[in-house]
């Protein structure tokens, strides 16, 4: 899980991993407290989500905290792979290589604009359909 949780970036994988390992303290312990075991990891897990996404709230709302895949909204993309409706492609905006999905059937190097974003996919249309 805490390799997985490097690749998401999210902090929620971690919390459960930090919950397995609370509950592999316990079994060492106690190992045949089963529910226990369980209840300890479990609820270590749930602490730790419900209590830091405040905190992470809270973080990103400090001056000197700026998130670039807000900005990303509107800008202009080249299509690196293809995208066909239902299948994600690749579009590039800036620096950056995003996973991107769209209604409209974009071929390779076709420009394209930002109409969303969500955690790690971008949803583009073809450059200036909606203008």
């Amino acid at each position: 899980m805490l390799v997985v949780e490097m690749f998401a970036l999210t902090f929620y994988l971690l919390w459960l991993c930090i919950g397995c390992v609370a509950a592999a303290l316990i079994s060492f312990l106690f190992p045949e407290a089963i529910i226990l075991q369980v209840a300890v990891g479990s609820v270590a897990a749930l602490v730790l989500t419900v209590f830091t996404k405040p905190l992470a709230a809270k973080l990103r709302g400090t001056r000197g905290f700026h998130d670039t895949g807000v900005e990303i909204v509107g800008r202009q993309g080249i299509v690196v792979e293809p995208i066909v409706p239902g299948r994600y492609g690749q579009v590039k905006v800036g620096g950056d290589t995003w996973s991107a999905t769209s209604v409209q059937a974009l071929g390779k190097d076709e420009a394209v604009m930002v109409i969303r974003r969500g955690n790690t996919i971008i949803e583009v249309e073809r450059w200036g359909d909606g203008y």
